[in-house]
This record gives C-alpha cells, structure tokens and sequence, in this order.
C-alpha cells in the first residue's frame, strides 16, 4: 500500500470527536448513471458507513443531462446536494460563483495543496484551479474516439483493420457503403455523432481546419469564418437534408451500439463504453469482433486535434455545515483510492500518476489508442457560460441539419449570439 493510500485509510478510521456526541450527518450524494459505478459506489457507501456508523450516505442518479437541470434547480433552490459531480463545462459556474467548497486537503487525505497537484497527470486540474485553490477532485479525465464494429465493416464487404476511416472525408464515404436503407428509412448507419456534446466533439472539428470558438483573449467570438464555413457545410451535408447519413434526431449511436444489431457501424464514445458492452452483451464484448481507432482528422487539416477531453469532479456545496464538507471530502477521498478498480469495473481513468503507471492501465484493451489521443488533445471549452455556449452552437448545427439554413446564416447567427455572451462578461 503506497503512502498516500495509508494516509487515506487513516483519515477514515480516526473518527472526529464532533461525531462521538451520537449527531447523524447525512450526504446526498448526486451523480449520473452508470450501472457498473453504481455496483462499486454502493460497496464504499456500506463500507464506509460501517467506518463511520454516524453518517448516512445516500446516492441518487439521473441521466447526465439530467442531472445538469436537478443541480442547477436545486441549488437555485439553496438544496443542492452535498457531493455532486457533472462535467466540468457544466460545473465551472458552480467555481466561479463560489458555490462549491475548495478541497480539504487533509481530508481528503493529501498532505498540502502541492501533494494534490503531484499526485495527477499534469494539467488535469487546471480545469478546478480559481484564484489559487483547488474546487474538485477527478472521477474520471475522459476522452473519445471512434468504437467499430468490426462486422458491420465485414457484411459491407471492408476490411476494418485497413479501412477504418482516418479522415472526416473517408469517414463519409465508408459511412455510405455501410449504411442500409429501406427506401428513406435508415436500417444501419454507418457512423453517427453525439450530437449533445457539441464543444467536446465538434469544435475539434472547427480546431483541425484552424477555427476557433473564442480567441485566445476570450474576447471574440468565432475565428477563421472559412474554417466554421467548411464544417458547417459538413455537417449540412452529412444530415437528413442531404446525404442522410445522421441526424440529432435519430437514437443515440453510442447507447445502440453495445446490443450488436446490425444498426449501426461506428460511435463516438469514451474508455468506458468497453465496461458497457461487457456488462450489456458479454458475447459480443468475448467476441472481440469491435476495435478502437483514433478521432479522425479533415483532410487538409492544418491542426492535429483530437476530440477534447473533459473531467468529471465531485465538488462539495458549500453552503452545507463544516462537519458535512469534511466528511463529504473523507468520501470521496475514499471511493477514489480505488482507482484500479474503477478501470478494470467502470473503464473510466481517474488521471493518478499511479494509475496511468500501472500495469492495469497499459494492459486495458485500446488503453493505447486512448491515452495517445489524450496526449494530443487539450481541455473541452469551459467558462462560467459554456452551458449557454454550448446550446448556441447546438443551435448553429442543427438549423444547417434540419432547417435548411446556410451556412453563412447560421454563423453570423452563431457569432453574434456567443459575442453577446462574452460582452456580458466585461
């Protein structure tokens, strides 16, 4: 056992004198669903209760995005939960307006500041950093790439090892030799995006053509209008209006993928889906008939950039009494000495110098494609307004997908709603 998983074991034996007078401290704890956490995280509650028999620990789920609306109702409603966790393009307001209380580093088992910030991967928590402290601590550092179904590929006459898509471009074309359709009606997609997360997936997209966003004084909205030109016209042409080969509104690709029904070729999606298919469709998971291949890249991208990764953080509300915060950080601190467990259970990676060393980390399947992608990638957009930023560029997508806007409309739109977002902040 390394030092600072001793540490953490000590904290959580050595029960504050606060709690010897018989007072129940009770958490709500909120997060989003996942089957297989909910297996681990319920064993840490019941071992952790039994540590410290005075608290009550009780866990609530929703969907990820609807988690996003009960917290911000809840606290709107000064009931937010005491441990919550979104990602972190939904959180940061929750930093900035000061609803969240820094990490107690002693108890969350970390000797100072410093000894958090060298026990994971460099950069990894910027993203929580505010005026010099520390507001959460990493469930899960998450990037995407491109999981294929290597049968679809076969049945299409292809062979995936050779000719998975590497470019946007190739990834229209091998997206129609593997669509099926019946008349109108789609039966097999190829390919299709996950059209919800729009900074995480798309912008990347704008990034590789030499757009961006926001300017790196994060001042001016939309940059380099030839490149968003470009992937608007993309995207008008991949959906339902043009070559149908996707749309916003057609079911999720990633959540048909794991049921192996010849619906749908390829997804984007996280380390995780893997712990999904194996729980979901053991067979098809032993069967090994599925592979990992990297975010693909435009044809004359001028950038190399990989889908954006983004971290999870369970934050703790500040308004709840010391006594919760403390034992608030003491959980958390305590399901994440288990970071081996929550790879080989969940396939998530909770970003520690010790995991990413291990040998359970490089011996996870695809862990390579992942990690070599996470070394080239940098941080989803995040801001107190990245919600609002967000549902703009939603905005700006589907109206080209949907309503048959043009492009160059669709971003003079784009562009003075998100400048009109920025100038509220100066």
């Amino acid at each position: 056992m390394n030092r600072r998983s001793f540490f953490v074991m000590f904290l959580c034996l050595v029960i504050p004198i606060s709690l010897l007078v018989g007072k129940t401290i009770e958490l709500q704890f909120w997060t989003h669903e996942d089957p297989n956490r909910t297996v681990i995280e319920n064993r840490y509650i019941e071992e952790f209760q039994k540590m410290y028999p005075d608290v009550v620990i009780k866990r609530v789920t929703q969907s990820s995005t609807k988690i996003q609306e009960l917290v911000l109702t809840a606290f709107a409603a000064n009931q937010g939960p005491d441990i919550f966790n979104m990602s972190i393009e939904d959180e940061y307001a929750y930093i900035v307006n000061q609803r969240v209380a820094s990490v107690n580093y002693e108890a969350a088992g970390y000797e100072n500041k410093e000894a958090l910030i060298n026990a994971y991967l460099p950069g990894t928590l910027d993203p929580v950093v505010f005026e010099g402290e520390i507001y959460g601590l990493p469930l899960e550092i998450t990037n995407w790439c491109i999981l294929l179904n290597k049968k679809v590929f076969k049945d299409a006459g292809l062979d995936p090892e050779k000719d998975y898509p590497k470019t946007w471009e190739e990834m229209v074309e091998v997206s129609e030799k593997l669509t099926i359709r019946e008349g109108q009606i789609i039966t097999r997609r190829g390919f299709d995006f996950r059209y919800p997360y729009y900074l995480v997936a798309f912008i990347p997209m704008v990034e590789q053509l030499g757009g961006k966003l926001i300017s790196d004084d994060g001042k001016t909205a939309i940059v380099n209008d030839e490149a968003w030109l470009k992937f608007l016209d993309f995207m008008a042409a991949w959906g339902p209006n043009g070559l149908n080969l996707g749309s916003p509104t057609y079911k999720n690709a990633r959540s048909l993928f794991n049921m192996d029904n010849n619906d749908i070729g390829m997804c984007t999606t996280g380390l995780y889906q893997l712990a999904r298919i194996k729980a979901d469709n053991p067979a098809f998971y032993d069967s090994r008939e599925w592979m990992v291949v990297p975010f693909p890249q435009f044809e004359n991208a001028v950038n190399y950039v990989p889908a954006h990764y983004y971290g999870h953080y369970y934050m703790v509300n500040v308004q709840k009494p010391k006594e919760n915060q403390e034992m608030a950080w003491k959980f958390i601190a305590f399901m994440l000495s288990h970071p081996e467990e929550y790879l080989d259970k969940v396939a998530i990676i909770q970003p520690t110098n010790e995991l990413l060393e291990s040998d359970t980390f490089k011996n996870y399947p695809y862990s390579d494609v992942f990690i070599s992608d996470l070394e080239k990638s940098t941080v989803v957009y995040f801001s107190e307004y990245s919600a609002k930023i967000q549902s703009l560029v939603k905005e700006a997508v589907e109206s080209v997908m949907l309503s048959n806007a043009s492009s160059r409309d669709a971003l003079n739109a784009l562009r003075r709603k998100v400048q009109e977002v920025l100038d509220d902040q100066y």
